[in-house]
């Protein structure tokens, strides 16, 4: 089995697409534990909703391309809308932060939130 932390960011209808994706996510893969969410200033485009954010670490059968995939495809199913510039609104953002205790989404490294939720989550950076 696989050992991911999966980074996760919504500013619309947060709680509710939030709590929908982790019901989704949990009927594919072993959830093992969920962060504390919060509240982030968007970043890139200030002119939208405050993000909320966490992690959300899991066990899978599935190789990380296969979840990287899956989870494109989860998002989609969501509706979320790809034509939406790079720092736009999103109804679900999910990205592999962490994969068999690996830092694999360079974001971790300018991002607090995200150290913080996989602190929280049992990862410990071995810089």
């Amino acid at each position: 089995m696989n050992d991911c932390i999966i980074g996760i960011g919504s500013n619309i209808e947060a709680d509710k697409n939030i709590r929908e994706m982790l019901q989704l996510l949990a009927a594919d893969v072993e959830i093992v534990g969920v962060s504390q969410m919060v509240q982030t200033k968007p970043i890139g485009i200030s002119e939208q909703a405050d993000y909320t954010n966490g992690a959300v670490r899991v066990r899978t059968g599935m190789d990380k391309k296969k979840l990287s995939s899956y989870l494109k495809k989860l998002e989609d199913r969501m509706g979320r809308d790809r034509s939406q510039k790079k720092f736009g609104p999103r109804n679900i953002d999910l990205d592999i932060l962490t994969w068999n205790n690996t830092i694999v989404d360079q974001d971790y490294y300018t991002r607090d939130f995200l150290r913080n939720s996989a602190a929280e989550l049992g990862f410990e950076n071995q810089i």
